[in-house]
């Protein structure tokens, strides 16, 4: 069985076409969470009026999407977790496509769907990484032509609509909530790959994605926390030997930034970004030696661009 686990918050607006989307699947073993991370907007009123049989966990407090989903995961059934943001709509077969590819080996545990703007641009087709650690969605903005459409392995899978095993879950651990938003899924992508967990993207699994519903795109939330945990997920997970030789770029690329921001008149935001992240830092290192690597580094290295595509298929490129 699938789980699927959304959060919402405030997002009442989003609920019913990503719902509906779900009742219509041609995969039937399925549940549906949704974790209302304390409306105010009458979101709970409402899942409780229109949808009565999904499985409703209201929260007390906004726990972010990483505490939200950990919420949904631990009161979950199924062998199969499905992250999904409230602002998606799913094609019937999405699910279906999805458990076929991970059902093909146990090595596989995320599989990245095929997420595509409203207007058919490409928002992820999984997930990339730099050295200088930028992680972005693979082929964002990109007019779809047909050039993703090919089954392969790739670093990891966009939490607004990824499939991960309950297993792998188990033994790497929850979405760090720590994290709060932003990031969450490139740390567990990496915690994954260092444990020897395939990711594939599954090009037939479509999902449609408004893409910044409820945080916003370039707002202050998604500035502070994107800038922060970019450097969060590198120290804590990126191999000892690859995070020496790669400093220079790390150490470069979050400086940089800064006047970047600032320009845009988000000063503040991106100081106070950058200063919480190095006051993060000794609990991250202390996070990392729970990390356990039982692959090369190669393995990871594989996945490592020298340069993030900026200005071609980047993400809000953290």
């Amino acid at each position: 069985m699938i789980s699927v686990v959304i959060v919402n918050y405030n997002g009442r607006v989003f609920l019913e076409p990503c719902l509906t989307s779900l009742s219509a699947q041609t995969y039937t073993d399925h549940e549906v969470i949704v974790v209302d991370n304390g409306s105010t907007d009458g979101s709970v009123e409402f899942l409780e009026e229109n949808f009565p049989d999904i499985h409703l966990i209201r929260l007390k407090e906004n726990l972010g999407f990483a505490g939200g989903t950990n919420a949904g995961i631990l009161a979950a059934s199924g062998e199969y977790i499905m992250t999904l943001n409230n602002d998606t709509r799913l094609e019937p077969d999405c699910l279906a496509e999805l458990a076929s590819v991970m059902n093909s080996s146990d090595t596989i545990g995320m599989c990245a769907s095929k997420m595509l703007f409203p207007d058919g641009r490409i928002n992820s087709t999984g997930i990339c990484i730099s050295r200088s650690g930028a992680a972005w969605d693979r082929g964002m903005y990109s007019k779809d032509r047909g050039q993703y459409d090919l089954l392969q392995d790739v670093f990891g899978a966009c939490a607004g609509a990824a499939l991960y095993r309950r297993l792998m879950i188990d033994q790497i651990g929850l979405f760090d909530e720590d994290f709060f938003l932003y990031m969450e899924d490139v740390d567990l992508a990496f915690r994954a790959q260092l444990s020897g967990w395939k990711c594939f993207y599954v090009q037939t699994a479509r999902v449609y994605h408004i893409h910044g519903g409820t945080a916003g795109v370039g707002s202050d939330l998604s500035i502070y926390y994107g800038n922060r945990n970019v450097l969060w997920y590198v120290l804590k997970n990126m191999p000892a030997t690859i995070l020496i030789v790669s400093l220079p770029w790390i150490i470069g690329r979050n400086l940089a930034v800064i006047p970047y921001y600032m320009v845009k008149g988000k000063a503040m935001t991106i100081l106070r970004s950058k200063f919480d992240a190095l006051l993060g830092v000794p609990l991250i290192l202390r996070k990392r030696r729970d990390i356990h690597q039982t692959v090369e580094d190669s393995d990871i290295m594989r996945f490592i661009r020298t340069w993030s595509d900026v200005g071609r298929q980047s993400d809000v490129d953290y």
